[in-house]
């Protein structure tokens, strides 16, 4: 047997449809098609092939990795869905991402997805596609224009099979943030693998924002499933960890101990039978505020968003769905990742809702949404903009 016979190529199960679509050409009777016919439709096959992977995807304009916007020089706008640039002129990768301000300076971290994508054989009935594990990137900005590399801050392990790094496992949605006691930067993760079912939380730590981080250990906060995460810290220092849980049922809340590497094992359980995923957490005007996404694998869907006035356990309120507008029951077809308070002179706080445009037939072709978070009286909302400015 194949040593990568375990594996289903994801190009072969997309062709079907492919090929299912376009299965007319090979049937036009080539004796009467003129040289003028047959140049149009090779250019329109081709047309169709480059794009392909983004028209699965979304519908929105996006701008092709062809013609990508330069962010390093004039551009001082952000266009959510175009391929990122970091001052390289490259394509920023970071995806599922998390930020942490320090030090003036913003740090933007993700997963790295490069090669081939991939339809492991386990994840088929939910079409669970991959690549192999990469590592951890970070870049740096002051501005949130210009994004510097500083390199694979946590790379995958590739000689120990067992690991939680190794190539064939998953390490998701990465989030840093810095414990002011130690002076570490502690990083967690969502540990599983390949079919899902080790559903278990990581944590690294690092001496610098830069990186590179130590890989730790990964668990199972308060002996339960740990998936899709986030990490809230609050005004008094006190950190949080938010996570699907319970086969994804419900989002629990634990508070971490105080170097930020373990849980404390008080929790609490929240939107218990929603089945919510991607879960962000932001704080304004005393209130938090939640937002993530329904779980349909790649495929996009209507957000949710909910407001708890009184703790960060709870009770929380569900608001609906934040977006509003064209595509907005896809959430302008993206998945929550992230709410960023913006830092600065401005009179009022500003926060940005970022989330990915996840290409599920080329992971690496995936894109980004970054858009402002408004508010009409407690409700967020999300607005779609071709354009805007974060000074």
């Amino acid at each position: 047997m194949n040593e990568n016979s375990h594996l289903l190529p994801f190009s072969k199960n997309a062709c079907d449809v492919y090929h299912r679509q376009r299965r007319y050409y090979s049937y036009l009777p080539s004796c009467r098609i003129t040289i003028t016919i047959l140049c149009i439709c090779f250019f329109l096959v081709l047309t169709n092939k480059h794009f392909q992977g983004i028209q699965s995807t979304t519908t929105i304009p996006i701008i092709s990795s062809s013609s990508t916007l330069d962010y390093n020089n004039e551009n001082k706008y952000i266009h959510s869905g175009s391929v990122f640039l970091d001052t390289q002129n490259k394509p920023i990768n970071a995806h599922g991402g998390g930020f942490l301000f320090y030090n003036n300076t913003y740090y933007w971290y993700g997963e790295i997805k490069v090669g081939e994508t991939y339809l492991p054989i386990s994840n088929e009935e939910w079409g669970g596609t991959r690549v192999d594990l990469t590592g951890i990137s970070c870049y740096s900005s002051t501005d949130l224009l210009h994004w510097r590399y500083n390199g694979n801050v946590l790379p995958a392990v590739t000689n120990d099979t067992e690991h939680d790094l190794y190539i064939d496992k998953v390490a998701e949605r990465p989030k840093v943030v810095y414990n002011e006691q130690t002076n570490k930067f502690v990083m967690w993760l969502h540990i599983d693998s390949m079919d899902y079912k080790r559903a278990r939380s990581g944590v690294a730590i690092s001496d610098r924002p830069e990186g590179p981080f130590t890989y730790r250990h990964s668990f199972r906060p308060n002996n339960q499933m740990a998936r899709d995460l986030t990490i809230f810290v609050d005004d008094d220092t006190r950190a949080y960890l938010f996570y699907s849980s319970e086969d994804n049922a419900a989002i629990h809340v634990s508070e971490l101990s105080d170097d930020y590497l373990s849980t404390k094992g008080n929790y609490s359980r929240i939107f218990v039978g929603r089945y919510m995923e991607a879960p962000t957490v932001f704080k304004k005007d005393g209130a938090y505020y939640f937002i993530g996404s329904g779980c349909t694998a790649w495929k996009p869907n209507a957000a949710r968003s909910a407001v708890s006035y009184k703790s960060i356990f709870g009770p929380w309120k569900e608001l609906g769905n934040p977006a509003r507008g064209l595509d907005a029951n896809t959430t302008f077809h993206s998945q929550s990742t992230y709410v960023l308070p913006v830092v600065g002179d401005s009179s009022s706080e500003r926060f940005i809702f970022i989330a990915d445009i996840w290409n599920e037939m080329n992971l690496s072709d995936s894109r980004y949404v970054w858009l402002l978070i408004s508010f009409e009286e407690e409700r967020p909302t999300i607005h779609w903009h071709d354009e805007w400015s974060p000074s």
